[in-house]
């Protein structure tokens, strides 16, 4: 038997944050990428996703939807790069617009709607060899 203890469960560092107002798609995106072995959180929009950075995970991919209510992916990203320690994270931007309207956000990829998830997976998990995080 275990003893009892108040202590709050130890932090988990998240690889991946998904920013996706769309919930099914952000869900399924979640599960997909826990089936793949990869822990992932996931923010229903720009601001949810800042206030989540906040808490000090920095994750090691962003995947950003661009149009999302409260704070669309646009102002998100120009928070992320004043900030020196978010500024690194790449982002893949995820968006049924052509991927010109997204140029300016210089992201590392842009995918687009409907999203291809083998495509989707190819990239995450590139994204973490480079880094040394996923061998």
């Amino acid at each position: 038997m275990r003893p009892e203890t108040d202590a709050a469960p130890p932090h988990v560092h998240c690889p991946i944050l998904i920013v996706e107002d769309d919930e099914d798609l952000r869900e399924m995106m979640a599960q997909l990428l826990a089936l793949e072995g990869f822990k992932a959180e996931t923010a229903a929009n720009g601001r949810e996703a800042l206030a989540y950075l906040a808490q000090g995970d920095r994750p090691d991919v962003i995947l950003l939807d661009l149009m999302m209510p409260v704070m669309d992916g646009w102002e998100f990203r120009r928070h992320q790069v004043t900030d020196p320690a978010l500024a690194a994270v790449p982002v893949v931007v995820l968006s049924a617009l052509e991927p010109a309207r997204a140029e300016a956000l210089q992201g590392v990829a842009f995918l687009k709607k409907p999203l291809d998830f083998d495509r989707l997976l190819e990239l995450v998990r590139g994204f973490l060899q480079s880094d040394g995080l996923l061998t």
